[in-house]
């Protein structure tokens, strides 16, 4: 008799590849979606795609998760030598790009955002392989208008984005956060004792993103006189241009209630800390400030892809569910305005309020589903 030979079993194995970074706010949202496919498939493969030399290239494996980086880079607004060798990065992405969609072979693509997003998501829908676009922002960049083409699904995070992309594509799921910024109840005597600052007193954070916000930055260096005369304490994560100057200066006035870092590694104790909130208004912190309910101030950056920023703060300040100081205004402002905020308890119990109803605390589990879903049809 012949030995029957056995045809190898199909491999049903789960492959999806999440591609973008360059920022927290990228990076973040990225690997909360990549927790949540996770949670409801435990055997899926995921595997990440970023910008070489950009902060996900850390982050990403420090959060269990491998990464490829793409030789990709952005257009820089001023005129610069560098942009003369964007097409020439861009040909190498998509070559790599390419390559790695065939040697991973996966059954759906995830763009966030950043520089690697658009490189990974065009070679995969050239592939014929479903992909979804996160758009975070009420404004979306240029990459994932042009995304959107393609894309099968739109997740947003605001209203009225058929302004911009197909409306039969778009799904309303908010913004993913980390989940341990979702619980934050009961942490303050432990964020207090990780700070080393007093669980009793006032404390205002104040974050100016991953890479540093220099006017806030200024400001708060210009008024820790004012802050610490407040008897307020200060939570201060400056980024790493900014933290030796910052340093000095904290150094010099040789308060223990005022603290500062380069970065915050556990930004959950930040939010359980904070009284009130000062930061940019990139589209994660705006959603992460709707989760944990905090007062807050936003300085919108000015130079942000069509001042998205400022749209980002202006649906919060429209609903009196956040405060609004130009970035301008911030060297003569933001520290009085900061103060006046801690001191009204009121207005932050109004904030509060407000801002509550915003929150999306499961927007990573509803991509997720829309994921999968995507790579079932």
């Amino acid at each position: 008799l012949k030995q029957r030979t056995m045809s190898p079993s199909p491999d049903t194995t789960t492959r999806v590849i999440i591609s973008g970074g360059g920022t927290g706010g990228h990076i973040f949202p990225a690997i909360a979606i990549a927790n949540a496919l996770r949670a409801i498939d435990p055997a899926i493969q995921l595997l990440f795609v970023g910008a070489e030399g950009k902060m996900e290239m850390e982050k990403v494996p420090a959060a269990g998760y491998t990464i490829k980086g793409l030789p990709i880079a952005g257009i820089k607004r001023e005129f610069s030598l560098d942009n003369l060798s964007f097409p020439l990065k861009l040909l190498r992405s998509l070559s790599k790009a390419g390559d790695i969609i065939k040697e991973f072979n996966p059954q759906a693509a995830v763009g966030v955002g950043g520089y690697a997003s658009g490189p990974l998501l065009y070679m995969a829908s050239r592939r014929g392989i479903p992909a979804l676009v996160q758009e975070q922002n009420s404004f979306p960049g240029i990459t994932n208008k042009m995304l959107a083409r393609k894309a099968k699904k739109i997740c947003v995070a605001y209203e009225g984005m058929d302004r911009f992309f197909p409306a039969e594509k778009i799904v309303f799921t908010g913004n993913p956060v980390r989940e341990d910024i979702k619980q934050i109840d009961g942490k303050r005597a432990e964020a207090a004792a990780f700070f080393g600052v007093d669980p009793g007193k006032r404390t205002l954070l104040v974050v100016g993103g991953s890479q540093g916000a220099r006017s806030i930055n200024k400001a708060m260096r210009d008024g820790l006189n004012e802050i610490a005369a407040a008897g307020i304490q200060l939570i201060w994560q400056t980024g790493k241009p900014f933290h030796p100057e910052a340093k000095q200066a904290v150094d010099a006035l040789n308060n223990p209630g005022i603290r500062v870092f380069d970065f915050i590694t556990r930004m959950d104790l930040g939010y359980a800390i904070a009284d009130a909130v000062v930061a940019r208004a990139g589209a994660s912190t705006v959603s992460e400030l709707c989760i944990v309910k905090k007062p807050a101030i936003l300085v919108p950056l000015p130079t942000a892809a069509e001042d998205h920023q400022t749209k980002n703060c202006m649906a919060l300040v429209e609903r009196n569910a956040g405060l609004l100081v130009k970035d301008e205004q911030a060297a003569g402002r933001l520290v009085s305005e900061a103060i006046r905020l801690i001191n009204d308890e009121q207005l932050c119990h109004q904030l509060t309020e407000n801002i509550a109803p915003l929150a999306r605390p499961d927007a990573a589990q509803q991509i997720a589903r829309e994921v999968l879903a995507m790579i079932k049809k």
